[in-house]
């Protein structure tokens, strides 16, 4: 770690796609059964469960979508298949927060703290302003090309329109967390509450 790069880096390999919900729940029913991520990512690339047009797109799929699944507790991924959708996409956001640094950073900083403060919109403007900042720190941000920018850009925001925390038009959507998903993310050290928009309390209340 040298003096211009005291942060560890970024990861940013988040460039397609969106949250995964239905690739998760794929791989997620895979890994179960075998219990080893290698194995499952090949069942799913070999049997093309994901039904990808091509050889190339399923492994990228699958990949990036058992490392999105592969940072949740196993506890949460054998609840999976019970879960509702929207239960589903607040625990993909969550595992993508945990996955990705810079989105956990986002959604804290930026989404989370402008609706505490009854600031009601979130734009691609906000996202600059919030990677310019980082970018004192990390240089890697300052080294991304524009268009790879714009796609990092583009994936967290479709994230949050799947999970329903933003509308189409910038609004920030409270959280509708359910009381297991609730639990769930707040059982987490350090609570994964605060990737969302919400006033519901950051500890498990006993």
């Amino acid at each position: 770690m040298t003096d211009t790069e005291p942060y560890k880096r970024y990861a940013l390999s988040f460039t397609s796609g969106g949250l995964l919900v239905r690739e998760a729940e794929i791989v997620v029913s895979e890994y179960l059964s075998v219990r080893d991520w290698g194995m499952a990512r090949h069942a799913v690339t070999e049997q093309n469960l994901l039904q990808a047009r091509t050889t190339s797109s399923s492994v990228r799929v699958s990949r990036e979508a058992a490392q999105r699944v592969s940072v949740l507790e196993d506890s949460e991924l054998e609840m999976f298949a019970d879960l509702s959708y929207t239960e589903r996409c607040h625990l993909m956001w969550a595992a993508a927060c945990r996955r990705y640094e810079l989105i956990g950073d986002f959604a804290e900083e930026v989404v989370r703290e402008r609706f505490l403060l009854m600031t009601p919109t979130v734009g691609l403007e906000d996202f600059e302003r919030f990677m310019a900042r980082k970018g004192l720190w990390h240089t890697e941000l300052d080294e991304l090309k524009p268009s790879t920018r714009t796609k990092l850009r583009q994936s967290a925001f479709r994230m949050l329109h799947e999970a329903e925390l933003l509308s189409k038009q910038g609004e920030i959507l409270p959280a509708l967390l359910s009381e297991r998903i609730h639990e769930i993310l707040a059982a987490h050290i350090p609570s994964d509450i605060r990737f969302f928009p919400t006033t519901l309390p950051m500890e498990v209340q006993r």
